[in-house]
């Protein structure tokens, strides 16, 4: 028995062991007395080894119809089965337990690894040698002997009977699971999401039995989609549009994922994807029309006009209504993306919480995220795993993602053996608990089919689901490549391979379904359209800007900086105090750690007698100030709820309870909310999440904050091509705010620089704001006019850490009161008449210079604060200089090395602006700071110390030499 148990009592054949227990709870002698014996079995405690509870087996579902016919074409293309049905005759039940045994591993064979067998390639090549998977030999031909075939036998809920002919179970199983349709589920922990799949593929055969008029829609959209891309291919020969031949049945998945979800709430669908299909998909999905895609290959008619400016047409984006034909509506939005694969996953994602977030989708069924990947950048690319692993974190899910693969088992030139260490490109999805449906990409009924079932399936577990459609590409990376260079054995059978649509057309004029005439009647129709959208184009450009600054972006701009019009960011001191005051309480009862008591709430209180302010106070009070009004707040990153430097513990923790209690949230006003997140370890895949919300929410803030500010290296990505790029290429703004810890602090070389050479080396056209705020104030009003004014742009700040507690790194409260954000913050211990030698430098090391200045009582010495690097505060810096009557020396002081930190992008400038002074005597311009590296600092302690001595004694002390 302990051999027995050891075989069947396990993880692989648990849903056979719980529908048969709940046989035996109804009636014991309705199970094989070995099974009793099993079941009545106590561990010990007088209690049934099963929790009936837990094992109550649902419900069984009726079959969905039967389909006409089972025709096939090339091994792939078949209508739907009909569903084997019980035996009419009366067969004599199997009485031998070593049968049920054989009949029960062979169920949970085809269950487990049913889809090692499914013929899934539209190429039908072998699959490789199975022999080292021990499940696979269950599923042969030779597992049963004749007799066998014909008992009947327990079918553990395959058939909604109890008991069927053993054969008729082995056919649906391997129409199930080893047909045009292989499903890895049974790895689901979910047992409840598990035996709904298994129901609903069981007990149809995994197929639909499409109506005649389903069928012709399918075969029109496969026509229009198939049509196109010839279209193309004849009209603009050798233009890149890195097409859709292969794969043309994502047209018809799509189209029934959206008549699906609209049956189900969904109102809205955010659609990321990268190159391959994508023109296709805006055409014959969002229905862009054929004319604005014919004239964006024909070019502007002005290229002046788009002078660095504009993109690819192959990374638009569009949106757009779409009316399914059950009469719903859903509006479609494809995400703007550049070449970057998968760079775009989290930025839909992003745009999904937003837009759920904005509209109370707490059921999150109303707005959903549909992502397109390639099948060597699922697997390849990091930060799909990143995306993956925002599914069930509170701050970042969207109730699930439908990810399609488009698997074209091939990654530009290099072979799947080459590109991944597994079976599928779709392994990493196994990091959660969900399905992947593998669809031969031939099969457009297959693939509609599936397309539903993942549809259904995430409305209604609201779970991420993966589709991984095999299919081929037709022609090279992009059209004017050679594919047969690398893969000539592949692309010899592609070449002789019909087209699906053509395979589709035969296989319903052979079963009597529409007539070959009709087909072909459609394609032609499909041809004559796009060829008069074309005649249209060539005769009036329909050349268009993408759509911005519309629905809720009607009221913001962007454009120069120098145009956006000033704002008060200025709060009444006695609100500002009001704030203060319930920043620094706890509810009643609420017991918070004694040092963040001491630390924080004490510290607060103590302030509102001696009104100064420190960074977190200046912060927070940006944040309850702009609540308060009415905007709301997203700040997310690693460890944000506390702060990594300890400063801002946004969310307190009750010692005794574990409960915790956000202070800010209750400034929040309408419909402003606070929501502060601590993210996962990740950066891309976080700040491209962030960057997303920020999209669709630009009456709000949206922060995001890196643990040390060289972190954001690992989302360079979403920085150069999204948040720098976005207004150039696609009209995009976005008010995204980076806090990025800056300074130079002995703690090495990777917690020291921000990188801020980057990003100056990224600034043109005020597509940046590039900030190096030094006190509390400054912080207090960079946040609020961020929000306040008009303009939308990405806002860069070089954030502190020593600062943060420095003594001297303090704001008055009437600065709040009064003040707003200075660009440039003037020295006032100078005299303008004794200045020979100007000090502009940013961040920590103003107060180092400061300190040792007024310790030498050296009344010759300016230091002035550059606050605002980019852009550039060209007319501050010109009226101070030409106050200086007697400048002789003007040095730009930095902590970082000489190749890394402003001084590369402020020598032009500078240069430029002391050439403009007039009738005045010549102005030395230079250079003092550290020496280059090729690291961004020193890792020992006393080094640093050193360094930093050496940069004060030469800025203060000597300050003649033009830099080491």
């Amino acid at each position: 028995m302990a051999n027995f148990q050891d075989s069947f009592l396990s993880g692989a054949n648990i849903d056979f062991i719980e529908g048969l227990y709940a046989r035996f709870l109804d009636d014991p002698g309705s199970v094989d007395p070995s099974w009793r014996e099993v079941f009545e079995r106590n561990n010990g405690t007088g209690r049934p080894i099963f929790n009936a509870k837990q094992l109550e087996a649902p419900a069984p579902v009726a079959p969905e119809g039967k389909a006409k016919g089972n025709g096939k074409v090339n091994g792939a293309v078949q209508t739907a089965p009909a569903a084997a049905a019980a035996p009419a005759a009366p067969v004599a039940p199997a009485q031998d337990i070593g049968l049920q045994s054989k009949v029960d591993q062979a169920i949970t064979a085809f269950r487990l690894r049913g889809h090692l067998r499914a013929s899934l390639d539209p190429l039908e090549r072998p699959r490789p040698p199975l022999g080292h998977v021990a499940d696979v030999a269950l599923m042969d031909e030779n597992h049963f002997t004749a007799k066998e075939l014909e008992q009947a036998v327990e079918c553990n809920n395959v058939f909604p009977q109890q008991r069927v002919r053993l054969s008729d179970l082995v056919t649906r199983l391997k129409r199930t699971y080893s047909s045009h349709i292989g499903v890895e589920f049974m790895q689901m922990l979910d047992s409840e999401r598990r035996r709904w799949l298994m129901q609903r593929m069981e007990h149809s055969d995994n197929r639909t039995a499409f109506a005649v008029e389903e069928q012709r829609h399918i075969l029109t959209k496969l026509s229009y989609a198939e049509g196109f891309e010839h279209f193309l291919h004849t009209k603009y020969v050798g233009a890149k549009r890195f097409s859709l031949d292969g794969g043309e049945a994502l047209i018809p998945m799509l189209d029934a994922l959206l008549e699906v979800g609209s049956g189900m709430g969904l109102k809205e669908l955010v659609i990321g994807m990268a190159h391959r299909g994508r023109l296709n998909v805006l055409t014959n999905i969002l229905g862009k029309k054929p004319d604005q895609i014919f004239s964006e290959f024909d070019g502007p008619k002005d290229p002046k006009a788009y002078l660095g400016r504009g993109d690819v047409k192959y990374h638009m984006g569009f949106s757009s209504d779409h009316a399914t034909r059950a009469g719903k509506n859903v509006h479609l939005s494809l995400a703007f993306n550049p070449s970057h694969l998968e760079c775009v996953g989290p930025v839909v994602e992003g745009r999904v919480r937003a837009k759920q977030d904005r509209g109370g989708d707490t059921e999150r069924t109303g707005v959903m995220p549909l992502l397109i990947h390639g099948d060597a950048a699922f697997i390849g690319q990091g930060v799909v795993a990143e995306t993956l692993n925002f599914a069930g974190l509170k701050g970042y899910t969207t109730g699930g993602t439908v990810h399609v693969v488009i698997n074209n088992q091939v990654g530009f030139t290099t072979d799947p053996s080459d590109s991944r260490s597994s079976i599928y490109s779709t392994a990493i999805a196994q990091m959660l608990d969900i399905p992947v449906f593998h669809v031969n990409g031939d099969d457009p009924e297959a693939c509609v089919h599936v397309a539903k079932l993942a549809a259904e399936y995430r409305q209604t577990f609201k779970s991420d689901v993966v589709i991984d459609l095999i299919c081929y590409r037709r022609y090279g990376h992009n059209e004017g490549d050679d594919p047969s260079f690398t893969q000539p054995s592949m692309y010899e059978l592609i070449r002789k391979h019909p087209p699906v649509r053509a395979l589709y057309a035969k296989a319903l004029a052979e079963q009597g379904r529409i007539s070959a005439e009709e087909s072909d009647a459609l394609k032609q129709r499909c041809y004559q359209d796009f060829d008069a959208a074309l005649t249209r184009a060539r005769q009036e450009s329909q050349f268009k800007e993408p759509n911005a600054l519309e629905g809720l972006w009607k009221p913001y701009k962007g454009g120069l900086l120098k145009n956006a019009p000033q704002v008060s960011t200025a709060v009444a001191k006695a609100t500002l105090r009001d704030a203060l005051q319930k920043l620094a309480t706890a509810p009643e009862g609420f017991q918070v750690h004694r040092d963040v008591e001491r630390t924080v709430l004490k510290k607060r209180a103590g302030m509102l007698d001696s009104e100064e302010l420190q960074w977190s106070e200046g912060e927070s009070l940006a944040y309850a100030t702009l609540l308060a009004e009415g905007y709301g707040i997203r700040l997310s990153g690693q460890d944000s709820e506390r702060g990594t430097f300890s400063h801002r513990h946004a969310v307190l923790h009750d010692v005794q309870t574990g409960q915790e209690y956000v202070p800010l949230r209750q400034f929040a006003t309408g419909k402003a909310s606070f929501n502060v997140y601590n993210s996962p370890l990740s950066e891309m895949g976080v700040l491209g999440f962030d960057y997303g919300y920020s999209l669709d929410v630009p009456d709000g803030l949206t922060l995001w904050e890196a643990q040390f500010g060289d972190f954001a290296n690992g989302a360079q990505i979403i920085i150069d091509q999204f948040i720098a790029a976005a207004e150039s290429k696609w009209r995009r703004l976005s008010g995204i705010t980076l806090l990025l810890p800056h300074s130079y602090e002995g703690q090495g070389p990777e917690h020291s620089s921000a990188r801020l050479e980057r990003f100056l080396d990224l600034c043109a056209e005020d597509n940046l704001q590039v900030c190096y705020p030094t006190t509390p104030a400054q912080i207090f009003h960079l946040l609020r006019r961020q929000v306040l004014r008009p303009v939308r742009k990405p806002l860069v700040i070089m954030s502190p850490k020593s600062l943060l507690r420095r003594p001297e790194a303090t704001s008055r409260l009437d600065e709040l009161a009064t003040g707003t954000f200075q660009e440039v913050i003037l020295d006032a211990k100078a005299d303008p008449a004794k200045v020979t030698r100007l000090l502009l430098c940013s961040g920590k090391v103003s107060y180092d210079l400061a300190k040792a200045r007024d310790e030498r009582k050296d009344e010759s010495i300016a230091i002035v604060r550059v606050e605002q690097l980019y852009p550039f505060p060209h007319d501050e810096l010109s009226n101070l200089v030409a106050k200086l009557p007697k400048l002789q020396e003007l040095y730009w002081v930095q902590e970082e090395p000489r190749n890394a930190g402003a001084w590369h992008f402020m020598f032009p400038r500078l240069h430029d602006l002391l050439s403009a002074r007039s009738q005045q005597q010549p102005v030395k311009l230079g250079y003092i700071g550290r020496a280059e590296a090729a690291s961004p600092a020193t890792g020992f302690p006393k080094t640093h110390d050193y360094e930093q001595q050496l940069i004060i004694e030469e800025a203060i002390l000597r300050g003649t030499q033009n830099g080491r």
